[in-house]
């Protein structure tokens, strides 16, 4: 049996914790199809967690996000884009 370097159990649980999300937002939702069909759900569903998603560890923002959004004083028109047939919805300002 390998030892195993003290980073490995803290990467170990960020995986563990993603694979938990990944599941519960997503594939216990969904029946996949196939190999195909599992590679774009997963492909959608990355870029929606890393793009759009707010995570609470980030103060609300995305990951991949360029900056807070910031407050206005009227409320915007809102469109909505769904994704995965509707499983998940993304929001942002129509101008």
């Amino acid at each position: 049996m390998k030892a195993r370097g003290s980073s490995s159990s803290s990467a170990n649980a960020f995986a563990e914790r993603w694979v938990e999300t990944l599941r519960a937002d997503c594939l216990d939702w969904l029946l996949i199809l196939g190999p195909r069909h599992l590679d774009r759900v997963l492909r959608v569903y990355v870029a929606h967690y890393n793009q759009t998603r707010p995570h609470r560890g980030l103060q609300l923002l995305a990951p991949e996000s360029a900056a807070p959004v910031e407050e206005v004083d009227s409320v915007p028109y809102i469109q909505r884009r769904d994704l995965l047939g509707g499983l998940i919805d993304e929001y942002k300002s129509a101008a």
